[in-house]
């Protein structure tokens, strides 16, 4: 049965002129996911990313550190939403006082629920493509072979959301928790994909500690 584990990227840049580049701890949960996953002896692991900088600076960082020897496939549909369109479209004018995360959680949950705004990816777009880019993924493992995804925080919440069929208020839930380079796994048998594990972080558990970040 082919396992899918889909990692979170390492820690961006909040705050730097550009977001799309890791930070200092996001180059080292990179390395340190990339210990984790060989750790589990993947078998001959088929390596994808989204294309964003973030996204695919962690995978290669991470290969490197897992010994993995296979290219680095690049497809856009594991690409994250647009963070900062989103909070532009839908956060309240009177929320300016409340965080930032805060602000994301209430955008999120009208993202779900319908279209509210005009312009920008709709939700209906942004998690159907997702979903399109998972139900790809098993055709290129076959029999005996695993894959590792490098993707984003909204990514996952959408596809774990969708797999356990959970609300908006749900979705928001997952994507408020979900750690820097943490694993999330599937696996891909007859009757189709299932959640195994969401959110694993304890290679940042102990000494590692010091690189466990939400954002």
């Amino acid at each position: 049965m082919p396992l899918i584990c889909l990692v979170r990227h390492g820690q961006a840049s909040a705050g730097a002129e550009d977001y799309d580049v890791l930070s200092g701890p996001g180059r080292a949960q990179a390395a340190a996911v990339g210990r984790e996953l060989a750790r589990r002896g993947l078998r001959d692991p088929h390596l994808v990313s989204g294309t964003l900088v973030r996204q695919r600076d962690t995978a290669r960082l991470l290969a490197d550190a897992a010994g993995f020897g296979g290219p680095l496939h690049q497809d856009p549909r594991w690409n994250e939403y647009d963070h900062l369109g989103l909070l532009a479209r839908y956060a309240p004018a009177s929320g300016r006082t409340a965080s930032e995360q805060d602000r994301l959680d209430h955008a999120l949950l009208a993202w779900t629920r319908g279209p509210g705004t005009t312009g920008g990816e709709t939700w209906a777009a942004f998690s159907g493509r997702v979903a399109a880019g998972l139900a790809e993924l098993p055709a290129a493992l076959g029999r005996g072979r695993d894959a590792v995804v490098v993707t984003s925080g909204g990514v996952l919440a959408a596809l774990c959301g969708a797999l356990l069929s959970l609300p908006g208020e749900g979705i928001a839930a997952l994507h408020r928790v979900t750690v820097n380079a943490s694993v999330t796994t599937l696996a891909v048998g007859a009757s189709g994909t299932t959640l195994l594990t969401f959110n694993e972080h304890a290679h940042f558990a102990g000494d590692g500690r010091r690189l466990l970040t939400y954002r």
